[in-house]
């Protein structure tokens, strides 16, 4: 039996405590059921017990040694968690090093981070953390289309309940193929899923401080369905067109041409999403005039195609 841990702390998100203890229970649930052990000993582990607490709580030093532990995530209007979670930090690399493997859900990387677990590794998390984790903690390679990285018995996953996943992946890796589907139909989780790119909204990177390149940013959203050159914007700013680039990449982590795509197909998306027009018009509108590199780079930065997401997250007229 796999002794599995359970990390809880303040401002956990409540969810991601009992989504997993939903599908841990329901997964011995279906070893017993096909005349199995089961396979899973689950504890929750941390410095005080959550208020909501599904079942026995105990305390660092109490702890079962676990094979694995699990991260889940915090509210990220909480800036202040990782530092009231210090403990829960050390004893998680702790772990690591006594040959547990570690696995976060969500913006619970942050904590794997903490504890240098992440670094020289591919990690994902909530797309709308990505800037923030890549300038905390360089040294990691963030994947942010990705809903799980497994590496060297370090996983992370995707955002909210995209990161269930992940639960489901550990299910099928330590009890087989068939548990792991028997609970993806019973709690109703699609298994299989590659990438959460068609969740990401994008917003800009603004939080830099170069105001040379936030013009540059400003003009892009304002005259994105227009032509435009390197040349012409790097001039817009008064930069040489070398410097220009350099600073935009280090600025936004995106190229000026992968910037201006991303402003184009979020465009895109929220017109498709309104559903008032057709795609040949939204694509004109978003500034492309070939619908072959329309379709791509839509499917490259969204993970679907145009008519996918359509069908997927456009609103539905009555009459």
């Amino acid at each position: 039996m796999l002794a599995v841990s359970l990390i809880v702390f303040d401002n956990v998100v409540p969810s991601s405590v009992t989504g997993v203890v939903d599908l841990i229970n329901g997964a011995n649930k279906y070893m017993e059921m096909t005349g199995r052990e089961p396979a899973f000993s689950l504890e929750l582990v941390g410095e005080t017990a959550p208020v909501f607490a599904p079942m026995t709580y105990k305390n660092f030093e109490q702890a079962t040694p676990p094979d694995l532990v699990l991260v889940p995530a915090f509210q990220v209007d909480d800036p202040g968690v990782l530092g009231r979670s210090v403990a829960a930090v050390r004893w998680i690399g702790e772990r690591h090093r006594q040959g547990a493997e570690i696995a976060s859900l969500c913006v619970g990387s942050y904590f794997l981070a903490e504890a240098g677990l992440l670094d020289g590794k591919e990690v994902t998390s909530h797309w709308a953390c990505v800037a923030d984790m890549q300038q905390r903690y360089p040294r990691i390679i963030l994947k942010s289309d990705r809903v799980i990285t497994d590496q060297d018995g370090i996983y992370t996953s995707g955002g909210a309940f995209s990161s269930l996943k992940l639960v489901l992946y550990l299910i099928e890796k330590f009890c087989g193929r068939e548990a792991a589907l028997w609970i993806s139909k019973m709690f109703a989780i699609e298994m299989d899923r590659s990438s959460q790119a068609h969740f990401a909204v994008f917003t800009g990177q603004h939080h830099h401080g170069d105001d040379g390149i936030l013009r540059a940013q400003a003009y892009l959203e304002k005259h994105y369905q227009e032509p435009v050159s390197l040349e012409a914007l790097s001039r817009h700013v008064n930069m040489g067109k070398r410097n220009f680039i350099r600073r935009f990449k280090a600025a936004t982590n995106n190229t000026p041409f992968e910037y201006l795509q991303r402003v184009r197909i979020e465009s895109a998306k929220k017109a498709i999403e309104m559903n008032d027009r057709d795609l040949t018009g939204i694509m004109d509108d978003a500034g492309y005039s070939d619908p072959k590199t329309f379709r791509s780079i839509f499917k490259r930065i969204t993970g679907l195609s145009p008519m996918e997401y359509k069908r997927r997250y456009a609103r539905k007229f009555n009459g």
